[in-house]
């Protein structure tokens, strides 16, 4: 296991197992949204060809015991078993199949916030629109009061809450939906936490967060490094939940007991399956599992090295003295209280974004905030680089 030392000098003792993404060239600060893949996911593309090749229809068994490796991957990461696990492609996928699920003839309310991902931003935003439901909006600028207001909002009518662990604009940590879920369950209400800015970058448990009756959601493409393709949704033991969207693979082990009339389902997270889909992206996130446990690259040790360099990219920051008009950072909020990025706010976040990627710096813009996403494979120097070309560049922006 590399220690915090060997992970902040230059070589970033990581870095060679990155070769093909050559992370040690580029300044690459889109971590949060996508972060570089390790050789070994390479290895597994390859692997997922030449099954494909050698064994034509033949590689499911082979496929299906990579995603059992996905599966467990996430569990860990999770705290959960792996039975309660879900895969899909994306997490529209099983949004929409958790919708497809929840009773809104009857309880025809939704709670979430306004400071969500675009796949429950968007999704939300049209069940309102066509009158499937109403939707309640939670302010996000608060986080520490989200949980507060959700309780507050919960009655009756509500069908589901569908909230993030790690809001994706601002990094900050939404605490207190272990109560959320809890009361939720209380009131008849679903509870659905998308943790994909919470993963593998700020310790999770399913059981130390009072979670056990959450639906969790999120994913692969950017701190765990699989890639596209590898989604997930943890689902409570016992819940009665049947979806309406649903695919064949849900009753992929009863396809010779169907039963007239009926539409049979697997058991557990089986209910949640979708159907035939490219086995390549589960190769790669089975070998890149593998390389997380083989470096020992744990919970621990990633939210150490991920709170260093956040705390060097806002110390870097604050050293450049830039004028707060141009940009500035909240400086209210304890680094302890971000996820795995520092999210600086400036009317002109994505031109400084642009010319930043001129300058060989990739960083991204939401609105008004500009994101610095470091990852364990860089070195502080290549921080303080980046840093420093954004007080060109805002120098630049002024002049």
């Amino acid at each position: 296991m590399p220690t915090l030392a060997e992970l902040t000098r230059t070589p970033n003792a990581l870095a060679p197992h990155y070769s093909r993404f050559r992370v040690g060239e580029r300044l690459l600060l889109t971590g949060h949204s996508h972060q570089a893949w390790p050789d070994a996911g390479f290895e597994g593309q390859i692997e997922a060809w030449n099954d494909a090749a050698e064994l034509v229809d033949g590689k499911w068994e082979r496929a299906f015991a990579k995603a059992d490796r996905v599966r467990r991957g996430f569990a860990t990461l999770l705290g959960c078993d792996a039975r309660e696990i879900a895969l899909a492609g994306n997490t529209h996928e099983l949004v929409v199949r958790f919708l497809s699920a929840l009773p809104l003839a009857k309880r025809p309310r939704l709670i979430t916030t306004d400071g969500e991902f675009h796949t429950l931003r968007r999704q939300l935003d049209r069940v309102a629109e066509a009158g499937v439901a109403e939707v309640v909006k939670i302010p996000a600028d608060r986080p520490d009061e989200i949980a507060p207001r959700i309780l507050q909002a919960l009655d009756d009518r509500t069908a589901a809450v569908l909230v993030s662990s790690v809001l994706f604009g601002s990094g900050r940590i939404v605490r207190g939906l272990g109560a959320v879920a809890v009361e939720g369950r209380r009131r008849g209400a679903e509870v659905l936490i998308d943790v994909y800015h919470h993963l593998n970058v700020v310790p999770f448990s399913v059981r130390e967060m009072s979670l056990g009756e959450a639906f969790i959601v999120g994913g692969g493409y950017k701190y765990c490094q699989l890639g596209e393709g590898n989604c997930f949704m943890r689902v409570p033991p016992g819940t009665a939940l049947l979806p309406v969207i649903t695919g064949w693979y849900s009753e992929f082990a009863r396809l010779e007991q169907r039963a007239a009339g009926q539409v049979p389902f697997g058991e557990g997270a089986a209910r949640w399956a979708g159907a035939t889909y490219d086995p390549t992206s589960h190769y790669r996130a089975a070998r890149v599992f593998d390389f997380f446990e083989r470096e020992g690259l744990g919970a621990k040790l990633l939210r150490e090295v991920s709170q260093h360099q956040v705390g060097l990219l806002a110390a870097e920051f604050d050293r450049l003295g830039l004028n707060p008009a141009l940009v500035t950072r909240d400086r209210s909020v304890p680094l302890d209280q971000l996820g795995g990025f520092l999210a600086l706010a400036s009317p002109h976040a994505l031109d400084l974004s642009r010319k930043l990627k001129e300058k060989g710096v990739s960083t991204d813009a939401r609105g008004e905030l500009l994101r610095f996403g470091p990852a364990p494979y860089l070195a502080d120097a290549q921080i303080t680089a980046a840093m420093a070309a954004l007080g060109e560049t805002v120098r630049d922006l002024r002049g």
